[in-house]
């Protein structure tokens, strides 16, 4: 898939096919993927989220985990307190395109039964969540 560069739009312009970029959260927190689900529960309450970005060492994404995923597994009798997001990611993805379109994005959400995708760039790096409204 090929990215295209995103130029600015006016602020009266109305896109008539809305893409993932045009409504990308880029304030939430990014954590890598060796901190302990202890540590990451402690930065979403602070940052007040439901979600964080997860990258790797290199700084590409890895994933996004939830405030519910990681209660479960905190809460689960495997758990200590080492277990690292990397542990609990598993494989990378799912992700969405900041050129995907708006209607693509959410059927691939629903499908997924997912509330948030991260936005990656052609590299692997985060620009920002997806999340449903409501």
């Amino acid at each position: 898939m090929t990215l295209v560069q995103m130029q600015p739009r006016p602020a009266n312009a109305t896109p008539v096919h809305r893409t993932a970029a045009d409504v990308l959260d880029t304030g939430g927190p990014q954590v890598c993927d060796d901190m302990t689900v202890e540590v990451a529960l402690a930065v979403m309450a602070s940052a007040r989220t439901g979600h964080l970005l997860v990258c790797d060492n290199d700084g590409l994404c890895t994933g996004l985990v939830t405030q519910a995923q990681l209660a479960a597994v905190r809460d689960s009798s495997a758990y200590t307190d080492r277990v690292q997001l990397r542990d609990i990611l598993g494989n990378r993805g799912p992700f969405t395109s900041p050129v995907t379109t708006m209607a693509e994005a959410e059927h691939a959400m629903r499908y997924r039964q997912v509330d948030a995708l991260p936005a990656v760039d052609e590299q692997g790096s985060a620009l920002g969540v997806l999340a449903l409204a409501g």
